[in-house]
């Protein structure tokens, strides 16, 4: 540091007399005439400092202030812009996502076409309810914040039931759950449903025919895992044998008392190469309800699994056979309709007698 620049720093520290600066702008429209810079003190704690303040004109006139109401125009056409934009990303979502809603139900429907009313089999009546999940769609959020009303879309995911005659006079009874939701749930689902449909028409026992799904879900369903009950009832001596894959069991209502099933062992599908699935025989009488769902009807958010198991028994415990299929749709109601967070299947079978 040079002798005079500490000189003059000590002598202004001495003094704390205001500085003058004076400087002319040759910049931006002013350069008819150039404005002139005067300087005015600000004192700080210890030297002062120049202040600069513009006065100068441009052609003889004063150059115009900034309006206080043009920057908050300004700010409110921007704020606007990026409504209107944003609502414009929102419908354009979900129009793209009714199109996506539209093309999982008409795969549904092939793969699955719903009942309507209740299957009278052999010695069985039977009520299938399928209900999807209801999900907020991206975006409506900020429709929430903009004060439009919520929109709800409903997603499918991968619940599937079976409930057919076999050529043995049997009837096969199952539901099933894939994980994930969409096209590619319902893709994964239809595989697993028509390859029990076929491997029931080869004389084998709930066991071996959720052992060769297994089979099927590690080789050809990359990445997925799937639960399943599967059984077979026997309408000329009332048993119903079945075996299940990691999946709430069936429940059995009989004298107005709903009561779970003593689950045998068994993993859920696509978790090991080589599973043991257990079998169980349960002996039914005409009167009987047996209830078979999936665990979107006991797991919900608001509540936890055993407080959901117990609402589904003391729903199911009102159910007779003369009320299907009207009593599996009272049953869903009392349980908390569709459930927000996962698809729901309860298949119901009423036995008639042998």
């Amino acid at each position: 540091m040079s002798q005079r620049h500490t000189r003059s720093g000590v002598d202004r520290r001495k003094t704390r007399r205001p500085v003058s600066t004076d400087a002319t702008l040759r910049t931006g429209p002013f350069t008819a005439r150039p404005p002139s810079v005067t300087s005015h003190p600000v004192w700080t704690m210890r030297f002062p400092r120049a202040s600069l303040t513009m006065t100068g004109t441009a052609g003889g006139e004063q150059p115009p202030h900034p309006s206080i109401e043009e920057p908050s125009l300004a700010g409110a056409h921007t704020a606007a812009d990026m409504v209107a934009s944003m609502r414009e990303r929102l419908d354009r979502t979900e129009a793209r996502l009714a199109e996506q809603q539209q093309l999982t139900y008409l795969l549904r429907d092939a793969i699955m076409p719903d009942p309507g009313a209740d299957l009278v089999l052999p010695s069985a009546r039977v009520a299938v309810r399928c209900v999807p999940m209801e999900e907020r769609p991206i975006g409506s959020h900020h429709r929430q914040i903009a004060g439009e009303p919520e929109q709800l879309l409903n997603v499918l995911g991968g619940d599937w039931w079976e409930a057919s005659k076999l050529p043995d006079g049997r009837i096969l009874l199952a539901v099933g759950d894939v994980s994930g939701h969409g096209v590619p749930a319902i893709a994964h689902m239809a595989q697993l449903r028509h390859g029990l449909a076929a491997l029931a028409m080869t004389g084998q026992g709930p066991g071996a025919m959720l052992g060769w799904l297994n089979t099927l879900t590690m080789t050809r369903l990359d990445d997925t895992t799937a639960t399943a009950v599967v059984g077979l009832f026997d309408p000329t001596t009332l048993r119903f044998t079945w075996a299940g894959a990691g999946h709430p069991v069936p429940v059995l209502v009989r004298g107005g008392i709903a009561r779970p099933m003593v689950a045998p062992p068994g993993v859920l599908l696509g978790a090991t190469r080589k599973p043991a699935y257990g079998v169980a025989k349960v002996q039914l009488r005409p009167g009987d309800v047996l209830v078979m769902f999936t665990d979107g009807l006991i797991e919900r958010r608001d509540r936890d699994i055993d407080e959901g198991q117990a609402q589904v028994l003391a729903a199911a415990g009102s159910l007779t056979v003369a009320d299907l299929p009207d009593g599996v749709d009272a049953m869903l109601k009392t349980v908390g309709g569709p459930n927000p967070r996962d698809d729901t299947c309860l298949l119901a079978v009423g036995v008639l007698g042998a």
